[in-house]
């Protein structure tokens, strides 16, 4: 992969290690079939959406819940569980208590406890061979994002014996076959405060072959029960509370400002194929602002003082609030933009994260460009940007002044708690901008529901106004 390619976006920068990546973008269209946006071309003979649908795990939240699961796996009529956790929580209380619970109705369960944070297709293919080995017919999921996305990868492919890896994985990366049989029950029980995982079909995983991150989206494989337990994330460290925090804001932004629904094209010919990520709607719009609400009054309050178990207590049910919002609407250039960085990483290694490892936490990677996403974003929707940063910064903000004002308050959260100045920060610069914009593009699924022109010009353009927030 030793392709140079030159990109014209102000400055002219050398393109290196993107081959394979450019080969998969030059092979799609602007978006795939059912996310279809072609910006710059006349698209007046598609018919656009004209319905959306709401789907969601089911959610039992309040403290001590997790001790309940076991008869929840007994009332399903599961016999055998695998249960999916990482090391770390594997000897902390809530692993430690659902196992009891599920040993006190007597069923049986093998252990999976070798999830990576941040998985890569090697560590899930790892779980994958674990399920299918024990054959489970019900999957506990025990952890953050990670744990989470892994189970549902798990639960699929144990459904799928016979499947490649990349049949499910989202197109141009993968196939994205559509998901047909009936998957195990999977009980998901978040332990970290951010990635609503268990409310949502959405499980995503780096791909070394081409260091980016992609993933597998599908209503099919949403959990079947969230249990949220704010017992279970009072030992969160303060720099995984910052950092899922500001996951669950990036949710709830850019579900609330992507592109709305009824401009998605085209409608799908079967109900079944319309997307997970639908684009802002109605029903969406509800968990998206409160999630916001939230966030505004206790996110500084749960990063800045681990024993305001008020504070961890409501961002638990903001992350939840939010994952059934962007579960449903989508997020876009945050999260599309963040793959890249995550997956191109080279040196930096994240406090309260595991030492041994090169790491960007999902949520750092994807709160670091939020300034200049919604500074980009803000004419599609001023009216909504300004609503958010009225939200977040607690002061009445002109419509006409929303994009100013919505990175302005970004930014303050950012700086008040102590994430780092930018792309120049976590070791990257303009240099990198060629093989990051390259990294972003593939990322169908997401960019196709931005609010404006997701090529690479304006993503260049966002990672360059990023190197440096502060």
């Amino acid at each position: 992969m030793t392709e140079e390619r030159s990109l014209s976006y102000g400055s002219n920068f050398r393109m290196s290690k993107a081959k394979h990546l450019l080969r998969l973008i030059r092979k799609t269209n602007d978006c795939c079939p059912m996310h279809s946006q072609n910006y710059g071309l006349s698209n007046s003979h598609v018919r656009k959406e004209y319905a959306l649908e709401m789907a969601c795990s089911s959610i039992r939240y309040g403290p001590g819940v997790t001790e309940e699961v076991g008869m929840d796996f007994e009332n399903m009529g599961a016999k055998k569980i695998a249960v999916i956790t990482d090391k770390n929580l594997a000897v902390l209380p809530p692993v430690i208590k659902a196992v009891q619970a599920i040993e006190k109705c007597g069923l049986q369960y093998e252990v999976f406890d070798n999830v990576r944070v941040e998985p890569t297709d090697s560590s899930f293919i790892e779980c994958i061979e674990f399920a299918r080995k024990a054959n489970p017919d019900a999957f506990l999921a025990i952890g953050g994002g990670s744990v989470m996305d892994t189970a549902k990868a798990a639960n699929l492919y144990n459904a799928y014996p016979d499947a490649d890896f990349l049949d499910f994985v989202n197109a141009p990366v993968g196939r994205g076959l559509p998901v047909t049989k009936t998957l195990s029950p999977l009980i998901a029980i978040p332990t970290t405060a951010g990635t609503g995982s268990e409310t949502t079909g959405v499980s995503v995983f780096d791909y070394e072959p081409l260091k980016a991150k992609t993933g597998i989206a599908n209503r099919a494989i949403r959990p079947t029960l969230g249990i949220v337990d704010p017992e279970n994330i009072l030992t969160m460290p303060e720099r995984v509370t910052a950092y899922s925090g500001f996951d669950v804001l990036c949710h709830a932004i850019e579900s609330y400002t992507a592109l709305p629904y009824t401009e998605r094209g085209p409608a799908p010919e079967n109900p079944k194929f319309r997307p997970a990520y639908q684009g802002s709607n109605p029903l969406s719009d509800v968990w998206s602002r409160h999630a916001c609400y939230i966030t505004a009054k206790y996110f500084k309050r749960a990063v800045k003082d681990p024993e305001d178990y008020e504070a961890r207590q409501n961002m638990h049910l903001a992350s939840a609030m939010a994952g059934v919002g962007f579960g449903n609407a989508g997020v876009h250039l945050c999260h599309g933009l963040s793959y890249s960085i995550s997956g191109l990483n080279r040196e930096y290694r994240a406090e309260n994260y595991p030492k041994e490892k090169k790491l960007i936490p999902h949520g750092l990677s994807v709160c670091i460009t939020a300034p200049a996403v919604f500074a980009a974003t803000a004419d599609s929707s001023l009216d909504r940007h300004a609503e958010i940063a009225e939200i977040l910064g607690g002061k009445p903000v002109r419509k006409e002044d929303a994009g100013k004002a919505l990175p302005e308050v970004l930014r303050e959260y950012l700086h008040d708690l102590d994430v780092p100045d930018g792309l120049g920060a976590l070791g990257y610069s303009d240099e990198d901008i060629p093989n990051l914009v390259a990294g972003a593009l593939p990322q169908k699924r997401v960019l196709c529901i931005s609010p404006i022109d997701a090529s690479a010009e304006p993503i260049a353009e966002i990672y360059a106004k990023s190197m440096k927030n502060y």
